[in-house]
């Protein structure tokens, strides 16, 4: 197995049998491969109704959430822990634009949770590199959803002009 320069095998060990650590992982893992399901869903159902320039945003999001599943996939091969993000809730595309959006605001609020309290344990178990790595995922998470805030806010002030 291939170690980064800035890697100890035994600090690796150590993380890799620490069950929340590893608890952490699979729940980033199974949020991110769920959004990337949503996200191609509601940019397939957006082009059927023939909102193209949602159809793009929404198949770019699906994009960057599989970085982040690679992400998370990659250190999970680090530590010699084989990715498994299965357990993926049911799909809720929305039956309008405005649905997807308050739907997808829910998954993001909910992932940043989990990011945030993974980062935190991270800190407090000097897992350095999985601290920066949830530390990284939750800043893209926030910027997720000030991108949702804004396009609900853009919604609703369209709607009363």
């Amino acid at each position: 197995m291939a170690w980064s320069a800035s890697h100890s095998a035994s600090a690796d060990v150590a993380m890799a049998n620490d069950p929340r650590m590893t608890g952490y992982l699979m729940r980033a893992l199974s949020a991110e491969m769920a959004a990337v399901q949503q996200y191609l869903t509601q940019a397939s159902l957006t082009a059927m109704w023939q909102l193209k320039e949602y159809s793009s945003r929404f198949r770019r999001d699906a994009e960057e959430e599989l970085g982040h599943a690679q992400q998370l996939i990659e250190r999970m091969l680090i530590l010699g822990i084989a990715s498994n993000g299965t357990q993926l809730p049911p799909i809720r595309p929305g039956r309008s634009l405005e649905e997807m959006l308050l739907i997808d605001r829910g998954l993001e609020i909910d992932v940043i949770r989990l990011y945030e309290e993974a980062a935190h344990y991270c800190a407090r178990m000097r897992a350095e590199e999985l601290q920066a790595l949830f530390a990284g995922l939750l800043q893209e998470e926030l910027g997720h959803l000030r991108d949702l805030d804004h396009l609900l806010i853009e919604m609703h002030q369209g709607a009363t002009s």
